[in-house]
């Protein structure tokens, strides 16, 4: 998965007939379903995400029909499993 932003911006827009600058977080998983990047824009620029996975493979949709949009809860979920880093911001 040699993509960056441009080529990931250009797939959304191009064969998803989607707004890669909706703010909205795009998941590609390729071939070997071990390798996932994340693109998203923030208002100011894109965020690219990427994790390799040395243990396992995703279960992952096979073709267009298997997508579909995730709820806030589903990608809150997901982000904290594939970047257990991330955490919501406490307040005192």
């Amino acid at each position: 998965m040699r993509q960056g932003i441009d080529s990931l911006a250009y797939w959304i827009q191009h064969h998803y007939h989607l707004d890669p600058f909706s703010g909205q977080v795009f998941l590609f998983l390729w071939r070997k379903k071990i390798d996932l990047k994340a693109l998203y824009w923030d208002g100011e620029g894109f965020w690219l995400l990427y994790k390799r996975f040395e243990n396992g493979k995703l279960i992952w949709p096979s073709n267009e029909k298997e997508v579909k949009e995730l709820s806030d809860e589903q990608v809150e979920w997901l982000l904290k499993r594939i970047f257990p880093f991330i955490q919501k911001n406490k307040r005192y």
